[in-house]
């Protein structure tokens, strides 16, 4: 899809330079034509990105706006087809996890957390493998870390597949549950940022494959392994 957006700042040649090359450096974005004169940039990409996307990534020195198309019609959805992908996903980790849990009759919570835990974190993190670079883009929009170190986006991605795997075999529980504690934590401060803030930003939960928008959800999604992994941990001590 190709859009116009209207985008003012922009006084010599070199702003239109960095203008279009800070825009065509945006994962899923394909071709960016951009003019000084006209005070615009048509941007084409292979799905569509929101306008916020595009502002938090400019210099504060520009402003980015829509031209000919509706911002709020591309990006408003039910409830359900927002969220459809990741309570699908969510599901499938429950049941798999409640199944796990039962054993001779008698449900084990702690067998049923630690793999939940393991199919949460496997599944997220392949998610996020998909399209890595578009994962760190969107991560760095709003984790305190990733702000300043974008390559903390990367790692992120494969501290969530080790842990997965670690949960799913049983390996090192204490440090394993640490890790979680203390990584989940510590995305749980930008997400509450972001969501108090009301900034209108894309949840980079499920990596750059679904356009999730930051709410209430994520901070539910952190909060419940943060607490799952506490309960483990105090188990184990």
């Amino acid at each position: 899809m190709t859009h116009t957006y209207k985008v003012t700042g922009m006084t010599c040649g070199g702003c239109e330079a960095k203008v279009k090359s800070t825009l065509l450096a945006l994962s899923h974005v394909s071709a960016v034509e951009v003019s000084k004169e006209n005070q615009s940039a048509t941007i084409t990409m292979d799905k569509h990105i929101p306008l916020s996307i595009f502002q938090n990534h400019l210099d504060k020195k520009y402003s980015i706006t829509a031209l000919n198309h509706n911002e709020t019609t591309e990006e408003t959805k039910s409830w359900w087809a927002t969220y459809k992908p990741i309570l699908i996903i969510f599901a499938y980790i429950v049941i798999i996890a409640a199944m796990a849990g039962m054993q001779r009759g008698v449900f084990d919570w702690m067998q049923a957390m630690n793999i939940f835990m393991a199919g949460f974190f496997l599944t997220f993190s392949f998610f996020k493998m998909l399209d890595l670079q578009g994962f760190a883009d969107s991560y760095a929009m709003y984790d305190i870390i990733a702000k300043k170190f974008k390559t903390w986006g990367y790692m992120y991605a494969f501290i969530e597949m080790f842990l997965g795997l670690a949960y799913a075999t049983n390996f090192w529980p204490v440090t394993t549950n640490l890790v979680t504690l203390g990584v989940m934590t510590l995305s749980l401060i930008g997400v509450l940022q972001s969501v108090f803030n009301k900034r209108k930003i894309r949840c980079a939960c499920l990596g750059a494959v679904f356009n999730l928008p930051m709410s209430a959800v994520t901070i539910i999604e952190n909060a419940l392994m943060i607490v799952m992994s506490g309960i483990m941990l105090m188990s184990l001590i």
